[in-house]
């Protein structure tokens, strides 16, 4: 108990209040008695006593991400009506691909929790977009698409549900369609990942792919921590294939 109440204490920032903090209270509920949201106060009080940085979204630490990759994981796991294993085995072991073996068990006491409590989306994504990067919300959504594909089939009903999320997070369609096509082997994809229609000429190939580049280039989640960098570079790796691709096709 004592690792898991100082992984929360110290990694843990804007999550412990709002919507997402009353899915954490739940949650701890479920396997420590005597643990109640005044204890989560009390975090989040000794949280905002820490020296500030001047940025914007200050409040936004590695343990939130993982946080909200949690919460809007349980979310879209159950979007087509079951839990499937394969989707809770891909959540962890990506956790303990990112964080290693003890930082992942503690994640995943959370996670059988969360995932038996009904949340809303829209007010989990208000709390997200208020407190996170543009940059960092990109990257959950793409592991959203992660969990979905996990099982081998995309059912529309978790396709809608990312699409919700994606909208209420602020990421537009273009984005939510290009993250899309990154797991979707289609040719006519390498042009929705950079973005541009079939039709587009080469130099508007070129800067569609220096357009991306710029736009999902992992240096954006460096404040994250190693533990986020995978994703990202599997993002980035995507959007280089799908230029490689065109440029294949183009003889460019």
């Amino acid at each position: 108990m004592g690792s898991f109440t100082k992984w929360l204490g110290a990694g843990l920032g804007f999550s412990l209040g709002g919507p997402i903090g009353a899915a954490i209270g739940f949650a701890i509920g479920q396997f420590v008695s005597g643990f109640s949201n005044e204890d989560l106060n009390k975090e989040q009080q000794a949280y905002q006593r820490r020296p500030k940085t001047g940025s914007r979204f200050e409040q936004t630490q590695s343990g939130d991400f993982e946080i909200c990759l949690l919460v809007l994981a349980s979310i879209v796991i159950k979007a087509d009506g079951k839990v499937d294993q394969r989707e809770l085995d891909f959540v962890r072991n990506q956790f303990v691909n990112m964080y290693g073996k003890q930082r992942a068990n503690n994640a995943f006491k959370l996670f059988n929790g969360i995932i038996k409590k009904e949340v809303s989306a829209r007010q989990v994504c208000i709390q997200i977009r208020q407190n996170m990067p543009h940059a960092s919300r990109l990257q959950l959504v793409h592991f959203l698409f992660g969990i979905a594909k996990s099982d081998q089939y995309v059912v529309q009903a978790e396709l809608e549900e990312i699409k919700k999320i994606a909208g209420y997070l602020y990421v537009n369609l273009q984005d939510y369609e290009s993250i899309k096509a990154m797991f979707f082997d289609v040719s006519a994809n390498a042009y929705k990942i950079l973005e541009i229609s079939e039709s587009a000429s080469n130099e508007e190939v070129k800067k569609g792919y220096r357009k991306m580049v710029k736009k999902y280039h992992p240096d954006k989640l460096q404040d994250l921590g190693e533990a986020h960098l995978k994703g990202a570079n599997e993002k980035f790796q995507s959007i280089q294939s799908a230029y490689e691709t065109i440029k294949k096709e183009r003889g460019m």
